[in-house]
């Protein structure tokens, strides 16, 4: 059955068996249709907001599947999705009636651990790093949910548990392999196309699709100290103050975050937080646990906690821990997010009015804490935009039902204008955000001084803009005189 493809321009063209059959022949990975059996789970993603259908899946085996996918969509004109571990919020990585390249079969890891170098396929996820890395008790800095993919938290920057002592996940790669939109497979490094290299760190996936990552790693664990402590949300007022100035002072092995939160009557939970709104402050140590628990200790002694679950624990284990609480297709999600310079009261008074007035329960206002490592790198080390922040506030709207959708969205935009115009606000973290298109002042907000040099490699790289299902750079115009470089 021939199947009708939607192209760049938002028309449509249609693949007969014919051409299908022949791309069969050599592709290893299947070809899925809407007609195929396992279609409706195959196009399934995080975010329960983007129930859309696809309109060819092609599920890469490796590289050579990932260039047959790319020059298709090339010959025929075809609009194209990437889809790694499919967590990211905006739901760039599916779209109506278009190709999705879906790289989630590619999901192998390489530990060197005499280098401390990983090496990760294009659609791993954070959980598949972490369970080779720590056979030798090693880490990439991820993020703080196993399931989310290393493809799309590497390539828009990269927060978690490590990044004061370790940097962004994108100051951690060493090297990427990746097909460009002309079917070329690339290696990007600091010695090969090494413009590409730079824009890939936190570039977002303008530039093609990365088949592999390679990391440096660190020494983690196998055991770190983990400090989860859960207070009342009505004794915000008193705790999160405290909490900010607690660390303020902290080193670069401790990061830490704060978020407003509803706990549900889970049995992996204590009773004493059951159907409970709460201020939920959580830090990490990356050292050696013995040396943490003087420094931690202070986090269960800003108010009267209804629960202290800190102690040493396995890292794979902490990098789980909030796993459960996103479900996969289960949540309707829309976030945004600023970064702050400082986190003054002004901005406490922002985060403690939100934060206690959410619209429904799965809603977070998070505020993970910056600074260490990311601050260090210097603006122009990487693509990633500013790094000046000390905190970041994210406002996570979270939801289960569509009729509340109008509502839910228009409270996060609200939370996120107020804290924007906070006169530390210092840009975003597309990673946390929930927009499909960004405007010019977002695209600014986001790259800041880097998107320009960025819009020069689109314009090497992908000149028609073929990978714009993304946080979108357009190709910067070619000058007057100038031939194309593709």
């Amino acid at each position: 059955m021939t199947v009708r493809l939607r192209t760049r321009d938002g028309g449509e063209t249609a693949v007969t068996d014919e051409r299908l059959d022949a791309l069969r022949a050599t592709f290893r990975g299947p070809l899925i249709t809407p007609h195929d059996p396992g279609y409706e789970e195959s196009r399934l993603v995080y975010n329960g907001m983007f129930d859309r259908h696809p309109g060819l899946i092609a599920r890469c085996s490796g590289p050579a599947d990932v260039i047959d996918a790319v020059n298709l969509a090339r010959e025929r004109d075809l609009l194209v999705a990437v889809r790694a571990g499919g967590h990211g919020i905006a739901g760039h990585s599916i779209c109506d009636d278009a190709m999705m390249i879906d790289l989630s079969a590619m999901r192998g890891v390489w530990v060197n651990p005499a280098e401390r170098l990983v090496r990760v396929e294009g659609g791993a996820t954070w959980g598949d790093v972490d369970r080779e890395a720590q056979v030798f008790g090693l880490a990439v800095p991820g993020g703080v949910v196993s399931t989310t993919g290393v493809a799309g938290l590497t390539l828009g920057g990269g927060l978690g548990w490590l990044h004061r002592k370790y940097g962004l996940t994108c100051d951690n790669l060493t090297a990427a392999e990746i097909v460009t939109a002309d079917g070329r497979l690339l290696r990007a490094s600091e010695t090969e196309h090494e413009d590409l290299f730079w824009a890939l760190r936190g570039g977002g996936g303008n530039f093609g699709v990365v088949t592999a990552f390679e990391f440096r790693a660190h020494p983690v664990g196998p055991i770190v100290m983990n400090a989860v402590v859960m207070y009342a949300a009505s004794d915000a007022p008193e705790v999160l103050p405290a909490w900010r100035a607690w660390t303020a002072g902290l080193p670069d092995e401790v990061t830490s975050r704060a978020m407003f939160w509803s706990m549900p009557a889970s049995p992996l939970l204590p009773p004493a937080v059951h159907d409970r709104d709460v201020l939920l402050t959580a830090a990490v140590y990356a050292g050696p646990p013995e040396d943490a628990v003087p420094i931690l200790r202070p986090l269960g002694g800003f108010g009267t906690p209804l629960a202290d679950l800190s102690g040493p624990m396995p890292f794979r284990d902490v990098q789980r821990l909030l796993d459960w609480m996103f479900p996969k297709g289960q949540l309707i999600s829309y976030w945004k997010s600023v970064n702050l310079r400082e986190l003054g009261d002004d901005a406490l008074d922002v985060v403690l009015d939100r934060g206690l007035s959410r619209p429904h329960p799965r809603t977070l206002v998070h505020v993970p804490q910056m600074g260490g490592a990311v601050g260090r790198a210097g603006i122009h080390d990487t693509a990633f935009g500013d790094r000046s922040a000390a905190y970041l506030v994210s406002i996570d709207g979270n939801w289960t039902e569509a009729a509340d959708t109008e509502a839910n969205v228009g409270w996060v935009r609200d939370a996120f204008h107020e804290v924007s115009d906070l006169p530390s606000a210092a840009g975003t973290y597309l990673n946390f955000s929930g927009d499909q298109d960004l405007d010019s002042a977002g695209t600014r907000a986001a790259f800041g001084e880097n998107l320009d040099r960025l819009a020069r490699i689109k314009r090497e790289f992908d000149p028609e803009n073929r990978f714009r299902l993304n946080n979108n750079i357009k190709p910067a115009n070619t000058p007057s005189g100038e031939k194309s470089e593709k």
